[in-house]
């Protein structure tokens, strides 16, 4: 891990400016042969770290563009190697020639991820700051901004650390007393194994129970917006998006297909779908889509279902609402500003939310932002605790937690400590997969792999 490396640390393509990153042993041998200090005087090689040089790179003995250079000493760098970055005008052309010029000065192509890889082996950072670093260039929205910040600050490792720090302990005594009797080593107490176990037992849930916030934070909330032809579904769906995405017609089956649409509501990424009215219909296309929205109906996070307040409520209605009992489902009745016949009230224990609007007026009010994000489970989550937001690290916890409680059960059952101590052990060893203090070579290179080049 310790040859040198060299890939573009910014997106390709045309932009004001291209930083190529140099890391390991040589990177300010290999910098030296790309990039001339303006000033002859300064030397590359005796460069300090966390200084700056501006100058030119050069390919082949050709000057070929104006750059400036930061420099990195180990270990206070970014991977905790010898680090150079070099930046310059951001054309595809010239980045490809500065990125060439390092490839024939020694260093090697990056693979996915490999900087922050040897960031987490040389210890610079933990495995789930590391994730924590992708879920921030993945970060589509406020709130999976604010949850991968706080992954990078250390705020999950933490709460493993704690886990894993009162398991160490317990596993330890036990081990104690139960291998070296002679030792007389004092016996842990009932009241102690009991309290430590149930104390775990409840960090663990705790993190679990923040799986299913931090997925949908930070894959979005896939929405399905559901109802009978010209509810108003295609209109609302527009005043979300803020411009006309779905074609609005008082013609029934306009949409025929699932449109799809995706807006921030409270720093949350709501994955919009527009679906075809859903009625009795004998066109076979118009009924392959109302298919398709049934079928995007019961995978949704969160239903949208739109009703007509100004028509009588039908069978249509009942059966539609039927469908999104037990869903995260909040119901829209639309057209508000007609004469209301609608009847919500024989219906309402379907949804888990009411609202009233009139689509073509609507704005996205603080009110309706708010009901949603209860109805989601988002309103009150704090992440900037530390959450579990990938099936890794939710994979560790749930077997951690697996244990622990088997652990729990058998103490609570009677049996002896080293029975309970197999299960301490197993509940740690999955602890520290979660922070990558014993985690294998596979799962790691699976962790990265997932980088883009060049981070």
């Amino acid at each position: 891990m310790s040859e040198c490396i060299a890939a573009m640390a910014t997106a390709p393509g045309k932009a004001s400016l291209c930083s190529i990153r140099i890391s390991g042993d040589g990177a300010f041998t290999v910098a030296k042969k790309v990039f001339v200090p303006a000033d002859k005087k300064k030397d590359v090689l005796s460069r300090k770290g966390y200084t700056a040089m501006f100058g030119s790179f050069y390919r082949k003995g050709e000057p070929v563009d104006q750059a400036v250079a930061l420099f990195f000493r180990r270990p206070k760098s970014y991977t905790g190697e010898d680090v150079v970055e070099i930046s310059c005008h951001g054309g595809s052309a010239v980045a490809d020639r500065l990125l060439k010029a390092c490839y024939e000065a020694g260093a090697r192509p990056a693979a996915a991820g490999e900087f922050t890889k040897r960031a987490f082996l040389n210890g610079k950072m933990t495995l789930t700051q590391a994730e924590g670093v992708l879920e921030m260039i993945e970060a589509t929205s406020a709130q999976a901004a604010i949850a991968a910040k706080s992954a990078l600050e250390g705020h999950l490792y933490k709460k493993a650390a704690a886990i894993r720090d009162d398991l160490l302990a317990l596993a330890g005594h036990i081990s104690a007393y139960t291998d070296y009797p002679e030792e007389a080593v004092e016996e842990v107490s009932d009241r102690e194994v009991e309290h430590i176990l149930r104390r775990c037992k409840d960090r663990l849930q705790r993190l679990m129970d923040g799986y299913d916030a931090g997925a949908k934070i930070k894959q979005g909330v896939h929405t399905a917006i559901v109802g009978k032809p010209n509810v108003g579904k295609s209109t609302l769906l527009n005043a979300l998006s803020g411009f006309e995405k779905a074609i609005v017609t008082p013609i029934a089956g306009t949409t025929r297909d699932v449109v799809e649409q995706e807006i921030i509501l409270g720093g949350v990424n709501l994955i919009l779908r527009d679906t075809a009215g859903i009625r009795n219909t004998d066109d076979e296309v118009e009924a392959i889509g109302i298919q398709r929205s049934i079928d995007r109906l019961e995978g949704a996070n969160l239903v949208f279902c739109v009703f007509d307040g100004s028509l009588p409520i039908e069978e249509q209605d009942i059966d539609l609402a039927n469908r999104c009992a037990g869903l995260n489902s909040i119901a829209i009745v639309n057209k508000q500003d007609l004469n209301q016949q609608f009847d919500i009230s024989s219906v309402a224990h379907c949804f888990k939310k009411v609202l009233y609007i009139t689509a073509k007026d609507f704005y996205l009010s603080k009110e309706f932002e708010n009901r949603v994000l209860e109805v989601i489970g988002l309103a009150d989550i704090d992440m900037t605790a530390g959450t579990v937001v990938n099936e890794r690290q939710y994979d560790a916890v749930r077997t951690a937690f697996s244990s622990i409680s088997d652990a729990y059960d058998r103490f609570c059952e009677g049996f002896s400590l080293d029975i309970i101590g197999v299960c301490v052990d197993e509940a740690l060893y999955a602890v520290y997969s979660l922070t990558g203090e014993n985690v294998s070579d596979e799962v790691v290179n699976e962790v990265f792999s997932k980088f883009c080049v060049g981070k």
